[in-house]
């Protein structure tokens, strides 16, 4: 009995050559390339976000899921990485993305109106590869309804994003992935500091009436691993089950559209809209075609 155990486990390590390091070792998280979130309270916390797998940050309205997800994107499209957002409702602000410093020609904006089209948005830039990161925001659609996605959605989601180099992030008010998920952030309201008196905080030419007004300087967010299963390779901080980290998100002062001139905006908006993608073109190619043809003329291209 020994030598059949012994003969089946060399035909199994001899088959799985190349591909499945010692087979047989167990190892309760896996070795991954680990990159900075863009927050280093966040990379002290977790050791980074992991490249092929999928992260989900979860947290209620307010909670700084959306200024984390901002700094991840600012902190891969500064190093030239194209990412992608997938928009679940359509509630992106590039223009603060841009003042955080999100580098808007290295970002796919897809724009989706409902929670299916989103999904298999998603599934196609997975299947396309090429992109350093891909965010999934579904923040804003009620839980019950991400609820109902199947479990399955989850697992085809981590097996695209496996052995791959592209960061698969997920947005939402509650974790819903469950064990395909390599790294689950829970993050909540933690306090808001205010500073100085509105007349020790003159923005430019504007200043509160009221001296004795305080401006927002920032808000406290409080992070906690709910489950890590993977590890940075050559070692370096690792996310421990339970632990807990605070970061502070700043107010945004780098762009004054105010004060910018029509010609400035008009770019800004071109540059963005080249390389967003609006999931129902189909729908609109649809349109086009049935105003095309009821007007006698040619179908639209």
């Amino acid at each position: 009995m020994p030598g059949n155990l012994a003969a089946l486990r060399l035909q199994v390590e001899t088959a799985l050559a190349g591909r499945v390091a010692a087979p047989f070792s167990y190892r309760d998280r896996k070795l991954v390339e680990m990159v900075s979130a863009g927050v280093p309270e966040i990379d002290a916390l977790t050791g980074g976000l992991p490249r092929g797998g999928l992260t989900e940050i979860c947290g209620p309205p307010c909670s700084g899921r959306t200024s984390l997800l901002i700094s991840a994107l600012a902190s891969r499209t500064a190093r030239a990485e194209v990412c992608a957002l997938v928009d679940g409702r359509d509630a992106f602000d590039p223009h603060a993305a841009a003042a955080a410093g999100v580098e808007l020609k290295q970002l796919l904006w897809v724009r989706c109106r409902n929670i299916e089209q989103a999904l298999r948005s998603t599934d196609l830039l997975l299947q396309g590869g090429g992109f350093g990161m891909i965010a999934v925001d579904l923040s804003d659609i009620l839980p019950a309804t991400v609820r109902h996605v199947p479990l399955n959605a989850w697992f085809r989601f981590r097996r695209a994003v496996e052995d791959t180099p592209t960061i698969l992030m997920l947005i939402e008010q509650e974790p819903n992935a469950k064990t395909c998920a390599s790294l689950v952030l829970r993050v909540g309201f933690e306090g808001a500091r205010w500073v100085g008196a509105a007349r020790e905080n003159r923005v430019r030419e504007f200043c509160c009436a009221n001296s004795s007004a305080c401006l927002l300087g920032g808000v406290a967010v409080r992070a906690e691993v709910v489950r890590s299963s993977v590890q940075p390779i050559g070692g370096g901080p690792v996310g421990v089950d339970g632990s807990v980290g605070i970061f502070e998100t700043r107010r945004w002062e780098r762009l004054d559209f105010a004060e910018a001139d029509a010609e400035e905006r008009g770019n800004l908006k071109f540059e963005f809209s080249d390389f967003k993608w609006n999931a129902t073109t189909e729908q609109s190619q649809r349109q086009k075609q049935k105003r095309s043809q009821t007007s006698g003329g040619m179908p639209a291209v």
